[in-house]
């Protein structure tokens, strides 16, 4: 029995969630709070197995509760995000700080009880519930050397380049790529294409999070966009993104084909049409995240001549999609998270 506590200002979503997760014999609400100060009050007594977490509450927020959870109980934490730029900016913030994974508020809070809103909401809590929390550092460029650098990559975007590198993640995805986009030379000699399972408006904070701490340029990715040495592309939520090829050049294409087992953007339909292209080098790479999305993907990336990469289990938030790539013994190295970049500079070059 997984044991949960709800914390939200809102006695309405409450009441909502509550009745939502305990649909499922497997979960429990032990006790709900209405703030983060409430809730640091009864986490020591209910002793819960997760935490569901508002963002946005009066009296201690979601931030300030996160931080302190982390830090004195690190019991998993699944976030509740409202649609909006500042939610996704908080969101992303609670993801780095520790939250295991997050489900948005719909903009009609009783459209929250639609059976692939439940579906998503118990699936996440099961799922967080068994991931261990681990206390990793933000990571943090000093600030002048990233100026420094934005003013070095203009020198190099428009250069030639040999590599694309196309990576696939979904939950623990925005970590893990802050610990390898960052620490990518500005001067890279390839172009990296991403798909990270979010919704949209929250990959574009995303984007914009990478950016500001990033040597690389890092931008959402736009429907015949041409691809340029030292730039990620995020494909922005709601979208399929997928990299098209007229005789040198290549570039973005975004489409609203259907959703792929429930998701637009997926790795499986990037890394497909990245498989496709000729006359460049090809890295795949497949992160933390649940489910499979990707596997079938990277499998073609490896039989066009591609290299392919998986993160290793001990450095993931979720070992599903790197276990499934793994598991078509399609890829090359299976690596931790930390190794990883240097895999990426070590292959393609500067």
């Amino acid at each position: 029995m997984i044991k949960v506590l709800i914390v939200d200002d809102s006695a309405l979503i409450r009441k909502i969630i509550t009745d939502i997760l305990e649909e499922d014999r497997e979960i429990k609400v032990i006790g709900t709070a209405k703030d983060g100060k409430e809730a640091l009050e009864k986490i020591p007594r209910l002793k819960p197995d997760l935490i569901t977490l508002d963002i946005e509450m009066p009296v201690m927020d979601g931030i300030s509760t996160l931080k302190s959870i982390v830090k004195k109980h690190q019991i998993p934490v699944v976030m509740l995000s409202s649609l909006t730029v500042k939610g996704a900016d908080l969101t992303l913030k609670a993801l780095e700080i520790g939250a295991v994974d997050f489900i948005t508020k719909p903009r009609n809070v009783f459209s929250i009880g639609n059976k692939d809103e439940k579906n998503q909401l118990i699936e996440k809590v099961k799922m967080a519930s068994k991931t261990k929390v681990k206390k990793v550092g933000v990571y943090n460029r000093n600030i002048e050397e990233v100026k420094e650098n934005t003013i070095k990559r203009t020198d190099y975007t428009d250069k030639p380049y040999d590599s694309i590198v196309a990576i696939g993640t979904s939950t623990g995805g925005p970590k893990a790529l802050q610990e390898i986009i960052p620490k990518l030379p500005y001067n890279i000699n390839a172009s990296i294409v991403v798909v990270q399972h979010m919704p949209a408006g929250f990959t574009r904070s995303l984007a914009n999070r990478l950016n500001s701490i990033s040597q690389i340029k890092v931008k959402e990715g736009e429907n015949g966009e041409k691809l340029k040495r030292g730039y990620c592309y995020i494909a922005p939520g709601d979208f399929h993104m997928s990299v098209e090829q007229n005789k040198r050049d290549f570039f973005i294409k975004l489409d609203k084909s259907p959703p792929i087992s429930g998701l637009r953007p997926t790795a499986d339909v990037l890394l497909k049409s990245v498989s496709k292209l000729n006359g460049i080098k090809k890295t795949g790479i497949i992160l933390t995240g649940m489910g499979s999305d990707g596997a079938e993907g990277i499998s073609q990336l490896k039989k066009s001549n591609g290299h392919t990469i998986a993160e290793s289990e001990e450095s993931c938030v979720v070992f599903g999609m790197p276990k499934s790539a793994i598991n078509t013994g399609n890829i090359d190295l299976i690596l931790p998270l930390d190794k990883i970049k240097d895999e990426i500079i070590k292959w393609v070059g500067v």
